[in-house]
Formats: C-alpha cells, structure tokens, sequence
C-alpha cells in the first residue's frame, strides 16, 4: 500500500507541474524521488538530521554567533563544515550532531578559525553552482547522485555512486576555477 501511495504521490506531482512536497520543513522534488540512490525513508531522514542540528546547534547562543558552521546529511552520513574558533566550540558541534537519531558517521571538517566573511561564502556559493552545472553535461551520469558543498574554495562530493562515477565527478569539478581543493565523501556502491 505505502509503495502504491508513494507512485501515486510521485505521479502526481509531475502530472500536477507542482514541483515539491513538503515534509515537515524539507522539499523532495518528484524528480529526486525517481532518480535519486537513497529509499525514501533515508531521503526523509537526512533531512530531519540536517533539521534537527540546525535547530539544536542554533539553540546555543555562543555556537550560533561565534561559529559559523553547515550540515549535510547524506544516507546517514553528516558533513559538517564551517569555522569556529576554539576547539571547545567544534568538539560540542561534533557532539551535538553525533547523538542526532539516524546518524551512521560523521566527517568533521571544521576548521579552527574565525567564521568566514559573507564575501568568502558567496564565492563558495558560485563556485558550488559551477560544479552543479558541470556535473550536468557528464554523459550517463545524473547529477542527482552528488550532493556539492563549498567552504572556503574546498569542494566536498557526497552520494552514493560507482567508482568510475565518482572519479568522473572529480573530473568534472577539476575543471572549475578557483577550487582550491576537492574532498569526496562518497559512498561507493562497487
């Protein structure tokens, strides 16, 4: 019956035009639905990890006005990037996101520094567009199986992909400007 629903659900959304549904704060397209590797229960539960750390490392003023920090969930998987400018503050942030229901590992990526200026994240937001878009024109490969995030000029690659995916996923944000650096957070799946 929840398989029945979930076609029905995923039909008419593309029949509809409508373009997302909302899941308690996240947005799953019907698109990322049908191409996507995760079920749809790992889909929902990535966002209720992202979810939940925002609201419960923003709960804490010091964390909140002192770092600068993001977290990306991918198949239970969590990303955490950012600044903070004493390892007190990172090793709580770990902690926090650690403990968070759903999540398998965490990849700490934060770096002891002072958060970074708006104009430094507005670079890392252009330059994750970049790779977006390059991921676009690979041959066989759908860009919905990388998840990009930039943090100051390092490209991180999440998702669940083969090995040659993967390195044609490299490639393809090699080629961009102005990367300093490409880390893979990938889960292989050969």
């Amino acid at each position: 019956m929840k398989k029945f629903l979930l076609l029905l659900l995923v039909h008419s959304l593309l029949i509809s035009g409508c373009s997302t549904l909302a899941t308690g704060g996240a947005e799953i397209t019907g698109l990322s639905l049908l191409n996507d590797r995760r079920t749809r229960d790992a889909i929902l539960a990535d966002e209720a990890i992202e979810t939940n750390a925002s609201a419960k490392l923003n709960a804490y003023y010091d964390l909140r006005d002192k770092c600068h920090f993001n977290i990306t969930a991918y198949n239970g998987a969590v990303l955490v990037t950012g600044e903070t400018p004493k390892e007190e503050y990172r090793d709580r942030i770990i902690g926090i996101v650690r403990v968070i229901p759903n999540v398998k590992l965490v990849h700490n990526k934060l770096v002891i520094a002072s958060p970074s200026p708006f104009n430094f994240r507005a670079n890392d937001a252009l330059i994750t567009g970049k790779v977006k878009t390059a991921l676009t024109q690979i041959p066989e490969f759908d860009a919905s199986w990388v998840k990009v995030i930039t943090e100051q000029r390092t490209v991180y690659l999440m998702g669940l992909v083969y090995r040659n995916e993967g390195a044609a996923a490299i490639e393809a944000a090699r080629q961009q400007s102005d990367i300093k650096q490409i880390t893979t957070v990938f889960e292989y799946l050969d």
